[in-house]
């Protein structure tokens, strides 16, 4: 049997002023693609690598770019004909200018050449928003059961696994899909506390079932203005979807029961609030989450007003992890270690919600070509010339920074990831300014479908 594997991955933040072009996305093609063992294991499957693209969070996708990737991966999907499968690595919040969701364009494109004989397996991020055209045009989607996501091996081993499975037993499932008008952003739904803890442990019990395949949760990105973006339950049926919708309803009534539960997994503060306690704790290192510059869900990455309020504290022991701006990387980068530089820092990719700030510090030290640290006053500040994101112990060892040792630790994201979360003596998100706010009702939505909480308050809603 011979099966296509391809992935176009984003998650669009359309909040963005910015967008994603093609040169922000990572291509590797066909034999690049370097299968290892987990392909291997399965005897009797030739799997054909065919494209796979991906770029991080960010605004939304030109359309030039799309159609250039999307373009190649059906060509090379052709070019593999005939084929007996599909897997497809997407991520379920990819937003394209003047198309609106490309998941639901890229897949129906590939339904168009393989035919509605062949099965089309889809992993997703919990975090997609999905659309029924999405969810008709597979035999099944499965998601992540994860945030901080640590399940990405997993997922994609479940959603090979299903393929395998429906070629080697001739089934063709079908998804079963319901869409609840809840709008949550990830940071209230991380998935090691309640209600999110109970309600993911609930697949596994609707994955027993007789007749039942595969079982998600889709939280949705919160930052996509698309129709789709909302809570969603998938469950896949074998072959009866009697049983499949049953489990669905049974499911999206019990997230519903739950819906005024979610909540940030830790206390939230505005920046002077957060700044306060944050000097106060005698729990150290106490780490800030600047949620509204959140790079990991498509932040800019450069808005410097916690940095600001820091400073205008006098606060010591502190590292800002990162500002974004590869202008004040290259200047440091030609001073050297050791010399004093005065810079005026982040506010040029967010005009939106942020300013430059102008600090004067020491270079204490240089990764070139991307990332400096400057020492001003009290506070060492990463600056990175791209957008990333310190999420990981690895991110920090790059800049020679033991997070552990700091009384204060800020980072540009929403909830901490897995590798910080054990450091964090104590965390507050601040509820600051930017792309990724927390505060959903100051966004400009346009596309919600309403009524959807907690934009229009509480409401009763059934099946």
């Amino acid at each position: 049997m011979r099966c296509v594997i391809g992935s176009i991955r984003h998650e669009t933040n359309t909040f963005s002023t910015l967008k994603t072009q093609l040169e922000d996305f990572h291509v590797v093609r066909g034999a690049e693609m370097q299968l290892g063992e987990f392909w291997k294991s399965f005897e009797n499957i030739e799997w054909v690598p065919t494209l796979s693209a991906g770029a991080g969070p960010h605004g939304l996708v030109s359309k030039d770019a799309y159609l250039k990737l999307k373009q190649e991966l059906i060509n090379r999907i052709s070019d593999a004909m005939p084929i007996d499968g599909v897997y497809m690595g997407l991520h379920g919040a990819l937003e394209v200018e003047e198309i609106g969701d490309g998941e639901s364009d890229l897949v129906g494109d590939v339904r168009g050449i393989v035919g509605w004989d062949i099965p089309i397996v889809a992993s997703l991020d919990l975090h997609g928003n999905i659309a029924p055209a999405l969810a008709k045009s597979t035999n099944i989607l499965t998601a992540l059961r994860t945030a901080p996501h640590i399940d990405g091996l997993e997922t994609e081993r479940r959603a090979v696994g299903h393929l395998v499975r429906c070629l080697k037993e001739d089934i063709r499932p079908i998804n079963i899909m319901i869409k609840l008008p809840l709008l949550l952003p990830g940071e209230f739904a991380v998935t090691e506390v309640e209600p999110a803890r109970s309600l993911y442990s609930k697949l596994q019990q609707i994955e027993s079932e007789q007749g039942i395949l595969d079982a998600s949760i889709m939280i949705g990105c919160a930052w996509t203005d698309s129709p789709y973006n909302t809570v969603s339950v998938i469950v896949v049926a074998e072959e009866d979807s009697k049983k499949a919708r049953e489990c669905a309803n049974s499911l999206a009534n019990d997230i519903w029961s739950h819906h005024k539960e979610f909540k940030a997994d830790t206390e939230t503060a505005c920046i002077e609030e957060a700044v306060a306690k944050a000097i106060q704790s005698r729990e150290n290192p106490v780490f800030i989450s600047d949620s509204g510059d959140n790079v990991t869900a498509g932040g800019a990455g450069d808005i410097p007003i916690i940095l600001e309020k820091l400073l205008e504290a006098g606060a010591t022991d502190i590292v800002v992890a990162g500002i974004t701006d590869a202008d004040a990387v290259k200047q440091c980068i030609q001073t050297g270690v050791g010399s004093v530089i005065t810079l005026s820092i982040g506010g040029k990719l967010d005009k939106a919600n942020g300013y430059p700030l102008e600090v004067t510090g020491a270079v204490e030290y240089l990764k070139p070509p991307s990332l400096a640290v400057l020492k001003v006053k009290g506070v060492r500040v990463v600056l990175a010339s791209d957008r990333r994101a310190f999420a990981s112990l690895h991110n920090f060892e790059q800049v020679n920074i033991n997070p552990s040792e700091q009384k204060i630790v800020v980072v540009k994201l929403g909830y901490l990831f897995a590798e910080l979360r054990p450091i964090a003596r104590k965390s507050i998100m601040a509820l600051s300014p930017g792309f990724t706010t927390l505060l959903l009702d100051q966004l400009p939505y346009k596309n919600i479908i309403h009524p959807i909480y907690p934009l229009d308050g509480d409401f009763e809603w059934t099946l």
